[in-house]
């Protein structure tokens, strides 16, 4: 076999922690020479394989020739399907699922296997003290095998100069009597008793000196975030930090190719080829098919209402009835969860009006989806994350007359073909930037929306922090993963409307639906991108 292509078999299923022997070597080289594989495609061809191999229940690190043999055959019967199968019609009704947070399957990642495994027991509200630990240790290990999977940190089976410039991650028990050598460690930023700024990881705590650091990188850093620090370990038995950065993002595609067989929304698994071709489909069949997106519906206003009717006006005039509609709370301009009876009888009056005012529009209540998702100041069952759905005493007229209603968690999930957007409805923002530690950039307020989603991302979390800034169930925790990587993010929060794209996942906040130019968003499955709307109250007078 030529050395060149040997050197790309073995880079390529070492991307996925496997090794190959001789035997399989000369197996994959042997599909090669059948179907009369070029040099150039030698790659594209064996990274299929290697990305369907890791799929099976029963891989090993030590390729085995068996699994690739079955591997092989279930790709060419694939193959030959698709070669046989027509382009039929698909009905969105069908691959439309909306994902509760207390639904979702637990998944806990096994460092023995290198994978996730379903967890056996039933998930609990209540959690135990060991649930609580094994949550954080997930989030850990989660970034941390996606960092040693990056370019920078995964060494090369084939020696060269690369593996001069790669960094290694070393844990703090690999500091002890090493003063004055220099590390790149990974953990979580927390505080000791003493108010002692630290990095925590699986074996230990080093207390961190940001006295010579000169700029951190781009991102928000608050106690509970997961960074990789740099620096020289000093004899006061303190780590001089030299640069602190968030780990690398994983993008969707990398991690699906991995971990493709995983039904992490609990909705069935589809392959990335799969959704390749869903994509293909939604652009040609859908192109015109859109989600609209609210937050800060305050029903207790009566311009919210009349906003309202003005885009439903719009959508029957212009024939443009959206797919679903999503509407985040506030649903009052102020909490009642101390309220008064004629609190309580005002927001149940708000989303009996919301009923009457949408069940008037007869061709959108038959054909859109509408998704409630309860805001901080909303009355449902728990204020934890993920929080429980609004209570359904408050909204049965809205259940009565609207027979495509899905009553969702905070946060919720939306799956459509291949993608997945999760809706998120919290004040992350603000959060974030009260909480901040070690160094405070001074950044501008374009800056902060990019640090922001940054650092979300980065995290794989949508709540980078402790349990004490921001109480999560630990048993749901899950619920607030980003990992894979989501093709949107719904960051309602009642900061300034934005928009971005980042790793390949669009993330944007609708903006608040208030005032005289109440503004919401627009989501677009074919081309995965959002638009902000304004609703002009001012110009009716």
């Amino acid at each position: 076999m030529p050395v060149s292509r040997q050197q790309i078999i073995i880079r390529v299923f070492r991307k996925y922690s496997h090794s190959l022997g001789p035997e399989e070597l000369e197996y994959l080289d042997q599909i090669l020479k059948e179907h009369d594989i070029s040099d150039e495609d030698v790659e594209m061809s064996i990274e299929l394989i290697a990305k369907e191999y890791n799929k099976q229940d029963d891989a090993t690190m030590k390729v085995s020739v068996d699994i690739l043999n079955r591997v092989y055959q279930t790709l060419q019967t694939s193959a030959d399907q698709r070669t046989q199968k027509g382009d039929g019609y698909l009905d969105p009704e069908d691959h439309l699922h909306f994902v509760d947070a207390f639904e979702m399957p637990l998944w806990h990642w096994s460092p023995e296997r290198g994978s996730f495994e379903k967890a056996r027991h039933q998930s609990s509200v209540l959690g135990t003290a060991e649930s609580r630990i094994l949550a954080i240790r997930d989030r850990l290990n989660i970034i941390k095998q996606t960092i040693l999977r990056n370019e920078h940190f995964a060494p090369s089976t084939i020696p060269g100069r690369d593996r001069e410039h790669l960094l290694t991650l070393k844990s703090t028990k690999q500091l002890l009597g090493r003063a004055g050598e220099r590390f790149l460690l990974f953990g979580m930023l927390i505080h000791s008793k003493e108010g002692k700024l630290c990095l925590e990881d699986l074996d230990g705590t080093v207390e961190l000196d940001f006295s010579q650091l000169d700029q951190p990188s781009e991102g928000l850093f608050t106690e509970g975030s997961f960074a990789l620090v740099e620096g020289d370990y000093t004899e006061n038995a303190t780590f001089s930090v030299i640069a602190v950065g968030h780990p690398p993002c994983e993008s969707r595609e990398t991690a699906r190719s991995i971990f493709g067989h995983v039904d992490f929304l609990g909705k069935g698994a589809s392959t990335p080829l799969e959704d390749t071709q869903y994509a293909v489909r939604i652009q040609r069949d859908f192109s015109e098919m859109n989600f609209f997106f609210f937050s800060d519906v305050w029903l207790d206003q009566a311009d919210t209402l009349r906003g309202l009717q003005k885009i439903f006006d719009n959508c029957i005039e212009n024939n443009f009835i959206p797919k679903v509609i999503v509407f985040c709370g506030n649903f009052s301009s102020s909490g009642i969860a101390q309220g008064n009876s004629r609190d309580i009888q005002s927001y149940q009056e708000g989303f009996d009006s919301l009923a009457d005012l949408i069940a008037s529009y007869a061709l959108i209540t038959r054909r859109t989806h509408f998704v409630f998702v309860p805001g901080p100041l909303d009355l449902t069952v728990n204020s934890v994350l993920p929080r429980k759905p609004l209570l359904s005493s408050f909204t049965a007229r809205l259940q009565s007359k609207i027979p495509k209603i899905h009553l969702a968690s905070n946060p919720c999930r939306l799956k459509f073909f291949g993608q997945e957007i999760v809706i998120f409805r919290d004040d992350v923002m603000s959060r974030m930037l009260r909480n901040l530690v070690g160094v405070k950039p001074d950044a501008r307020n374009e800056d902060l929306k990019r640090y922001l989603v940054q650092s979300i991302l980065d995290q794989s979390h949508l709540t980078p922090s402790t349990t004490h800034i921001q109480p999560v169930l630990p048993e749901y925790d899950h619920a607030m993963r980003l990992y894979p990587l989501p093709t949107c993010v719904v960051l309602a929060d009642k900061y300034d409307s934005y928009r971005m794209t980042y790793e390949g996942c669009h993330v944007f906040n609708p903006g608040r639906f208030l005032g005289r130019s109440l503004g919401f968003s627009t989501y677009t499955p074919a081309s995965r991108e959002s638009e902000a709307c304004v609703v002009d109250l001012e110009a009716e007078n």
